[in-house]
């Protein structure tokens, strides 16, 4: 009686709660264990046309669009398994024959043995939310076809910055994937490993602000070359302020940063030839001395061989290092020159070989140097010997390998550059005391050119000061008829220590202090006691000359005779067997000498 009056106590409480369910403007369910539904609540009934008895069971699969119902039966016995609370997305029909988009969301619920004895669902309506959603994938397909017609290369990122999308511009660029955009190694694939720590740490910072910002860098194009490109970032808020996408356009600069160097060289160039116009522009002279100088240039001139002019100051040693230029095949390049001995040392690695943005205090931007402004064409390294011994090393790398390493840079970067040094000093003593390489020095003398004193060229003086006298005096306005011979008497008689460079200024000065049509020269402008000779520095060409045959002889010893081959004195010496040929017979060397004897 008890068992019964419970049972219909319980049968009750059930009825009441299904009554109650029904009135709830959500659409509810029950199902049993095995997925078959218990109960629809009717505002579930009404919505699907459905009786209660139709309902059931299996009956509700009536209710669900055909295209999805095989998915959701595969996948609802997964669920009954696993036991869990999910839920699915699917579109019902409504008693009108139209399908809408539900979320039904369902829980297990279990018996004090922790057993499932029944699944309770909620179905609710997210139509107007899918065709919002649907609406945002339109408007971005939208926007991507829109990207893919833009040129300029189009990354979009999320927040963080993380890639999620790139144009068909990027992907033809590239040469990469949709899919390879989003891979975590998108930037290491294609930005220069030289850009790639700035870009990383200056875009960090900019992200955090939200606000627009620029970087220039190399990105690697498909066929293997880099080109400079200026990226924009650009935030894109919500109605928030809040940043949900960034875009970053990309805008190749190639042309323009390649323009702006050679324009930055050509102006390096020209602001050299400026400062030379104090110095005579041409050779002027026939005498001996000089015409063996000439005849030498035009020799060696077509060759790409090192050349060393040694002279004293003032002898036109850069003169002839631009005849040796123009007469070569590089005469429509670059003639750079740099005087060594003018730079500080902390400057001149920079200088010569140029930094990277950030290389040092002061390095606010990326700048070439010299030997990349020269590059195809003709360096004059003046006063070489006044170098550091760590530059010094980097030249004989240059010299050796053809390639230089900017400050603050990791990779090399190949030079085409032919080298003409000069100097007034005597390098082979530099060597003895350890201030100068001896492997530098035999690099730099492969072709070495002395340069006479203007006292061995007393035959030129006349020819030189009528140059002096037209040039300073049409710079002034003024011409001259004459200059007393007396004059070039004295001239010719003064040992003139600063040389052509001397002459010039006595010359230039004269020019402006002299009131009529002839030129009146202070006989205490020439500061020379007749009763000494002139101090002359040692010869540095008869050392040189020295030095070198003991080099090659030696290495010929070694050789047993032998120039060419791998194990032949030209190998050994660095040298083309052909150049060392040539020296030989210069030098005048025996090299059978040095063949081993042969057996009888």
């Amino acid at each position: 009686m008890t068992s019964a009056t419970g049972g219909s106590s319980r049968s009750g409480q059930s009825l009441d709660i299904r009554l109650v369910v029904d009135r709830i403007p959500a659409f509810t369910w029950s199902a049993r264990p095995d997925g078959s539904v218990e109960f629809v609540n009717q505002p579930w009934r009404e919505y699907a046309g459905l009786s209660p008895e139709e309902s059931q069971g299996w009956g509700w699969q009536a209710a669900i669009h055909p295209e999805d119902l095989p998915s959701l039966m595969r996948k609802w016995p997964e669920l009954l398994i696993s036991g869990e609370s999910g839920e699915i997305e699917l579109r019902m029909r409504r008693h009108d024959g139209v399908f809408r988009w539900f979320l039904v969301r369902f829980e297990p619920f279990r018996d004090e043995t922790a057993k499932i004895v029944m699944w309770y669902g909620v179905s609710t309506d997210i139509e107007n939310l899918k065709q919002t959603q649907e609406k945002l994938r339109e408007d971005e397909r939208e926007l991507r076809r829109i990207t893919d017609a833009i040129p300029q290369t189009i990354v979009v990122q999320d927040p963080a910055g993380v890639p999620i999308y790139a144009n068909q511009a990027t992907l033809d660029f590239t040469g990469l994937t949709a899919d390879d955009v989003i891979a975590p190694n998108f930037r290491e694939r294609i930005f220069h490993p030289e850009d790639l720590e700035k870009f990383r740490n200056e875009r960090k910072a900019a992200l955090a602000r939200g606000l627009p910002f620029e970087l220039e860098l190399r990105a690697l194009r498909k066929d293997g070359q880099y080109r400079w490109f200026l990226i924009q970032y650009n935030p894109f808020r919500n109605e928030r302020g809040e940043v949900t996408r960034w875009y970053a356009t990309g805008t190749d600069i190639d042309d323009r940063v390649r323009t702006e160097e050679k324009t930055r060289n050509e102006n390096l160039a020209l602001r050299e030839q400026i400062d030379r116009d104090s110095m005579f522009e041409d050779i002027v002279g026939s005498s001996e001395s000089l015409r063996k100088v000439l005849r030498q240039v035009t020799k060696i001139a077509p060759s790409d061989s090192t050349v060393l002019i040694l002279g004293e100051t003032g002898t036109g040693k850069e003169l002839i290092a631009r005849a040796v230029h123009k007469r070569s095949g590089r005469a429509e390049r670059a003639f750079i020159g740099v005087n060594c001995a003018a730079i500080p040392t902390s400057l001149i690695a920079s200088e010569l070989f140029g930094h990277e943005k950030g290389a040092f205090t002061g390095a606010t931007q990326r700048r070439i140097g010299r030997f990349e402004s020269a590059n195809g064409g003709t360096i004059f390294l003046d006063e070489v010997g006044d170098l550091p011994a760590e530059i010094q090393i980097a030249l004989l790398r240059v010299l050796q390998e053809r390639e230089i390493d900017r400050v603050g840079g990791s990779r090399p970067i190949p030079v085409d550059v032919r080298v003409v040094a000069a100097t007034h000093r005597d390098l082979n003593a530099l060597v003895v005391e350890g201030k100068f390489r001896q492997d530098l020095l035999y690099r730099l003398n492969v072709v070495p050119i002395r340069m006479p004193p203007l006292r061995e060229r007393v035959a030129d003086i006349p020819l030189l000061v009528e140059y002096f006298i037209d040039r300073f005096g049409k710079r002034a306005g003024k011409k001259f008829r004459t200059i007393d011979k007396k004059f070039l008497k004295a001239f010719q008689a003064y040992g003139w220590p600063g040389n052509v460079r001397e002459l010039q200024n006595v010359i230039e000065r004269a020019v402006i202090l002299s009131e009529d049509d002839a030129l009146a020269v202070d006989e205490t402008w020439l500061k020379w006691d007749p009763a000494q000779k002139p101090v002359r520095p040692r010869s540095l060409d008869g050392a040189l000359v020295k030095q070198e045959k003991e080099m090659i002889e030696a290495a010929l010893a070694e050789s047993q005779g032998r120039v060419s081959g791998s194990q032949g004195a030209a190998a050994r010496l660095g040298l083309p067997a052909q150049t060392l040929d040539s020296k030989i017979k210069r030098l005048k060397i025996n090299k059978y000498r040095f063949k081993a004897s042969q057996p009888d």
